[in-house]
């Protein structure tokens, strides 16, 4: 590997020719090293991640992983990837060979990070430290499955944390009602935690809600899109899952209260936000309805638990507010087992009365 000094100003610089994922010749050329050695060193990682050598630094390889992964995700979803890369993982591996990370290092690395606390002086919830672990297995079995690689180091040592459930929060009707009642000084408050409480949608859904979005002669809301603010630009994506694709029937009252919210607004067009507030604001005026009204502080996603809570106490089952949620069924089941009414005892008679009276009885 040749490098090359710059009589100008004493750095040096590569110039070299490789094989492109095309199978074409391409020519490359890097400047500005400090030294011949650290010009070189270069170039053989260069090398190495365009030959997806293995024996590549940790650090070539996660350049590697993002090149293949962020396509595939929402900007929102790899920041936050790339943020648990570049802080906690690529401090303590990025010089070291892909292919020579063992199990011990990973150990140690646990060890480290489970020292470490955050901005409030707090220890690493056991939540987080599972999501930094996995993330940093993941980029492991990436290596497996397209590159080569042949043990997971990361899976060998471990796992650290655990996901730990958090508390699930609820207003009761009357204590929406309530909070409601707060925030009728304030139309475009109004109809959003309207519509957060009664259609049970996501936060993100309801800032990316346009009027084409609304049918009120068919009482329908078409949910299609969501919003996200990153660094200072307005994002519009698609919704969390695929199942988040969905058609939510609207109440009739909740109908004729969009209209009224519609024709206060000057100049609506189709494509315009319904809702041209931030996140920050909605959390902001939760915060002021609570405490005017003294209604125990939810969180803004928490009104989506109370919307499922409510349609549970209302007899819906699983599958019908799973549709209606944008939900798997099964998630619906298992995180709100404990809301659904206990049907065993009725359950057992009924079965007892099958037996003992031949079956002439039926389940009701």
């Amino acid at each position: 590997m040749a490098a090359f000094k710059n009589k100008t100003n004493g750095t040096w610089y590569v110039q070299f020719r490789y094989t492109d994922w095309k199978g074409e010749r391409q020519q490359k050329l890097k400047r500005g090293f400090a030294t011949k050695k650290e010009a070189q060193a270069w170039e053989r990682e260069f090398l190495m991640q365009k030959q997806a050598d293995i024996n590549m630094t940790f650090e070539s390889f996660a350049a590697l992983y993002e090149k293949d992964i962020k396509p595939k995700l929402k900007l929102n979803t790899w920041l936050t990837k790339q943020s648990i890369i570049q802080k906690k993982i690529m401090p303590y591996f990025k010089d070291r060979k892909l292919s020579e990370i063992t199990a011990r290092q990973i150990i140690d690395w646990q060890n480290e990070m489970r020292t470490l606390t955050d901005c409030h002086g707090k220890p690493l919830s056991p939540t987080y430290l599972k999501t930094v672990h996995n993330q940093l297995s993941a980029i492991f079995n990436h290596a497996i499955r397209y590159y080569g690689l042949q043990v997971n180091p990361a899976a060998k040592a471990g796992n650290m944390g655990k996901e730990e459930r958090k508390e699930m929060l609820f207003w009761t009707k009357d204590e929406y009602t309530r909070f409601s009642e707060a925030m009728m000084d304030k139309p475009i408050s109004y109809y959003a935690f309207e519509v957060l409480y009664w259609c049970g949608i996501r936060e993100g859904e309801l800032l990316a809600l346009t009027p084409a979005d609304f049918d009120l002669k068919k009482e329908i809301l078409t949910i299609n899109k969501s919003y996200q603010r990153i660094k200072g630009e307005d994002i519009i994506t698609t919704p969390k899952t695929p199942k988040s694709n969905r058609v939510i029937k609207l109440p009739k009252f909740l109908c004729e209260e969009m209209q009224d919210y519609f024709g206060q607004i000057y100049g609506f067009e189709p494509t315009m936000r319904v809702f041209p507030i931030s996140k920050h604001y909605l959390h902001r005026e939760m915060e002021r309805g609570c405490k005017k009204m003294g209604v125990k502080r939810i969180r803004i996603h928490d009104l989506r638990h109370s919307h499922i809570s409510l349609l549970i106490d209302m007899g819906f089952t699983a599958l019908a507010i799973a549709d209606r949620v944008g939900h798997e069924s099964i998630d619906i089941t298992y995180r709100y087992a404990h809301l659904f009414p206990n049907r065993q005892t009725d359950m057992a008679d009924q079965l007892n009365l099958q037996r003992t009276q031949g079956g002439k009885e039926q389940c009701h």
